[in-house]
């Protein structure tokens, strides 16, 4: 029944939400604000505009439009890719044992710069047919936009394809589209609301039990 699976990247595949909290963080210090874990929560899982118009407005920062805190991010954000990105336990593994199996794509709300910096840097490219970023869709998450326009372009429809997600807005996107969801939260989203999901799985090498199952 299921001919797809579709995974987010960021905090799902790799680890980029340590650098990311390190970042915003380090930005909201350096502009003379205190950032705290409540806004940093509500900013994961969106597109990068949607990310740090949150990030401009929570904290009243009046010296940097959102775009030139998206580019300020950016440039930081390279840095800690190519430094001290790392794949999430259970990403290999699983990509590995459908390989060939199933098709598999990415829609992740990271721009494709800092896309493909991560596929290279962790020796990911090979595996995936397509592969969807932020800054090719008008609408982030949670908007299913992302999900129906891969959908789209594998030929499938959404009750074909698996969702694989670590944050609320990302599986409430999967499961707007209509596809099976599978929530895997990190340990910065374990609180969130995953109501939604079909099934919420403790990591990566649960949720590739469970695929085998379906």
């Amino acid at each position: 029944m299921y001919q797809a699976l579709i995974f987010d990247l960021d905090g799902l595949l790799i680890d980029s939400e340590t650098i990311y909290r390190k970042i915003s963080y380090k930005m909201a210090a350096d502009l003379g604000k205190q950032l705290h874990d409540g806004i940093w929560v509500k900013q994961m899982g969106r597109s990068p505009i949607e990310s740090l118009r949150i990030f401009h407005d929570e904290l009243g920062i009046t010296t940097h439009t959102v775009q030139e805190l998206v580019d300020l991010r950016n440039v930081l954000l390279l840095d800690g890719f190519r430094n001290e990105l790392q794949i999430m336990p259970g990403a290999l593994e699983i990509i590995r044992a459908f390989h060939g199996r199933m098709r598999m794509t990415i829609a992740t709300g990271s721009p494709r710069l800092l896309m493909d910096l991560a596929i290279a840097q962790l020796g990911l490219a090979g595996y995936f047919e397509y592969m969807l970023p932020s800054d090719e869709i008008v609408s982030g998450k949670p908007d299913p936009e992302i999900y129906l326009k891969t959908i789209q372009a594998l030929g499938l429809y959404p009750d074909e394809c698996i969702v694989l997600e670590d944050s609320s807005n990302g599986a409430l996107s999967g499961h707007r589209a209509g596809c099976y969801v599978i929530a895997v939260p990190s340990d910065y989203t374990r609180n969130q609301d995953f109501s939604f999901a079909n099934h919420v799985a403790e990591d990566l090498f649960e949720a590739r039990l469970l695929i085998e199952e379906l």
